[in-house]
């Protein structure tokens, strides 16, 4: 899918969080969204100037708006519609809301828009919205998801993995199927936003999710990704019959290697779990931060990371949850507390102090 893209040059995923204004109070949300629009985000206009810039990474440059809850904002089907005369893939991650309408559904599809990206959390409608912080949220994502199969518009669902949800990934990949979506994207927990309040699953619970979710993909009509957990690909690597070496020499994308992020008020972060900004792009070019900042450019160094994950020979295909790293340490280039593996390499004691 990315293996000939030049990560250093252009990333596979840009996400804009078009706004932290949302209805819901869900309990891992990594912007903290409040009820209203905070006055400093990014303008219609400086929006526009913004997918410009990003245009300058090259034809059909994937785009995700998020939140928040984009549809927040009145100027988002305005924003999508632009990015697709632009030639940008433009793709939304709207909160299951009561504004998710067939109406809404139908004007985003007339404005260009590739793929509905929509978050279950649970099996069925009580643990869903008890996640989610509001009843109806699953009822609204359910009849969206329908509403967009019936628009023709491809369907993506996000689930979040900690310890109050990992007993509803089989129902909810019984969901994922009956919605007809294209992809399942299973984002394993950075304690950052309200989500340091939750409980992430050990190392080893979170292999043996990996390896059940490879199963699924080997089975499913539909695709499977991970977020934060490029381990999964070393997870795919290490059971690959024949191709382990193939499989290795793959470039894993992770925060600022594949991935960027500009937030409402337009600082530019390797990832929105990992809230160390390298520039504004009120003053920045997306493309200049994203290829030549120190932070960024760190952070695609296989060789500079450090502990268990610097010493990994799947370090280029994996490398580690960066933004993780970052939570636990401040150090976005420390080792990946979720990881299970142990290196082939044995990792080099720090030096003692004087």
């Amino acid at each position: 899918m990315f293996d000939d893209l030049d990560l250093d040059e252009r990333p596979l995923v840009f996400i804009w969080e078009l706004t932290q204004a949302c209805e819901l109070a869900c309990k891992h949300c990594r912007a903290d969204a409040q009820p209203q629009r905070h006055p400093d985000e990014l303008t219609t206009a400086e929006g526009k100037a913004l997918l410009d810039d990003v245009r300058g990474f090259g034809e059909r440059q994937l785009v995700v708006l998020s939140g928040g809850d984009p549809l927040a904002r009145e100027d988002v089907v305005e924003l999508v519609d632009y990015g697709t005369d632009r030639g940008l893939q433009m793709t939304l991650t709207p909160s299951g809301t009561s504004s998710l309408t067939p109406a809404a559904l139908a004007d985003l599809d007339d404005a260009g828009l590739r793929r509905l990206a929509l978050s279950i959390d649970g099996g069925d409608e009580a643990a869903h919205d008890a996640f989610r912080g509001e009843d109806g949220s699953f009822a609204a994502t359910i009849e969206a998801a329908e509403a967009a199969r019936e628009q023709g518009i491809p369907l993506q669902v996000n689930t979040t993995v900690c310890a109050e949800t990992v007993g509803q990934l089989p129902a909810i990949r019984d969901l994922v199927a009956d919605l007809g979506a294209v992809l399942w994207s299973v984002f394993f927990l950075v304690p950052v936003g309200r989500g340091k309040v939750l409980t992430p699953i050990s190392p080893d619970r979170a292999e043996s999710v990996m390896e059940w979710l490879h199963d699924v993909a080997d089975e499913a009509r539909f695709g499977v990704k991970t977020t934060e957990a490029p381990h999964y690909r070393r997870v795919a690597a290490q059971r690959a019959d024949g191709d382990r070496d193939g499989l290795r020499r793959r470039r894993g994308v992770r925060a600022g290697k594949g991935f960027a992020f500009v937030s409402h008020t337009g600082e530019m972060y390797p990832s929105g779990f990992l809230p160390e900004s390298a520039g504004n792009v009120r003053e920045d070019s997306v493309v200049d931060v994203y290829r030549d900042s120190e932070l960024f450019r760190a952070l695609r160094d296989d060789d500079a990371l450090k502990g268990d994950c610097g010493a990994c020979e799947f370090r280029a295909v994996c490398g580690g949850s960066r933004s993780r790293a970052y939570a636990h340490t401040g150090d976005p280039l420390a080792e990946d507390p979720l990881c299970a593996y142990e290196p082939d390499q044995p990792t080099e004691p720090a030096p003692a102090d004087d």
